[in-house]
């Protein structure tokens, strides 16, 4: 299973927003739809980092509540590990697993194209198991 079967299933949609929106703002955002990170992309749709619910309660931790009224940018993560489509589960797992984060965008030609939470990524690795479970079922139940 790749990075564009999981696209197929939860769809395309990224929520974006730009370097100078505030970081009351971005909580805003998240809370509204519900979602743990926003990608942070420039004028021309580049991807220049991604700000999660952690990255925020740090910065809220280190520097009080004044730091809400600052542009997400200063405490976006900068350099993000992206993904592209034909990446599999397995390069997934390790990555956020190695980067100790739950969310990667998924860049084609430069573009940002979708998001893929470790959620996304446990969910299909259940699915493919339980595939493999009822296929090994069958082989033997016609033996």
């Amino acid at each position: 299973m790749n990075v564009a079967a999981i696209l197929k299933l939860k769809g395309r949609e990224v929520f974006t927003t730009t370097p100078d929106t505030a970081l009351l703002n971005i909580t805003k955002l998240l809370g509204l739809h519900g979602i743990g990170c926003i990608v942070v992309t420039s004028e021309d749709g580049k991807v220049v980092g991604i700000v999660s619910e952690r990255d925020v309660v740090r910065e809220i931790a280190r520097a009080g509540s004044k730091v809400l009224k600052e542009p997400v940018e200063t405490c976006m993560t900068k350099n993000v590990v992206s993904c592209r489509e034909c990446d599999t589960i397995d390069r997934l797992m390790a990555e956020m697993t190695a980067h100790r984060f739950r969310h990667m965008p998924v860049i084609d030609r430069g573009r940002l194209v979708g998001l893929v939470s470790i959620g996304d990524v446990v969910r299909m690795r259940i699915a493919e198991a339980e595939m493999e479970a009822a296929a090994m079922r069958e082989y033997i139940a016609t033996g």
